[in-house]
């Protein structure tokens, strides 16, 4: 197994694995990988996505939503988050965002169930992030988790984040 150490450049190596359909990712120094989203997935994304609005006062949090994209760790972990959640604009840069999002949802596919179910939710507590949802389109099987909280929803709901925004996940 190729560790992040061993990598000449990340870079080099995110920009191998998109042209080969690959999706990677470097999560505590064990490099992960997954095959690009389906349509299914895409769309499923797309959904939860639009579904994402403000919850309090006016300006408090802007609610801006990113697909797919790099967000490097404060441990030089580099994560792509199906949904990346922020109060305020991430600076567009070259190089994957280094502020932490607010919320992150991931949508389930057949290969990253383990992955978005077990490995990501304490990662993404654990550095920061207040809220992630894991959702399965397949069978609507939804996990909110929070530093010591974690809830099971059945789609339709709808999950208010301690941001400031919401987010309603639908079959």
């Amino acid at each position: 197994m190729l560790t992040a150490p061993e990598l000449r450049s990340f870079d080099e190596a995110f920009a191998a694995a998109e042209e080969l359909g690959v999706k990677l990712e470097i999560q505590g120094g064990l490099l992960l990988w997954d095959l690009m989203p389906s349509p299914a997935h895409t769309i499923a994304v797309k959904r939860l996505e639009q579904s994402i609005q403000p919850t309090g006062a006016a300006g408090e949090c802007g609610c801006f939503s990113y697909q797919d994209m790099y967000v490097r760790f404060p441990d030089g972990s580099y994560k792509r988050p199906d949904l990346a959640i922020y109060c305020t604009e991430v600076p567009p840069t070259v190089e994957a965002a280094t502020i932490i999002p607010g919320a992150v949802i991931e949508v389930v596919s057949q290969s990253s169930r383990e992955k978005d179910f077990r490995l990501a939710p304490p990662f993404y507590l654990s550095h920061g992030v207040r809220d992630v949802i894991v959702f399965d389109p397949a069978t609507g099987t939804t996990k909110h988790f929070r530093k010591g909280e974690e809830l099971d929803l059945t789609a339709p709901a709808t999950i208010h984040f301690e941001m400031g925004c919401s987010v309603t996940v639908s079959l």
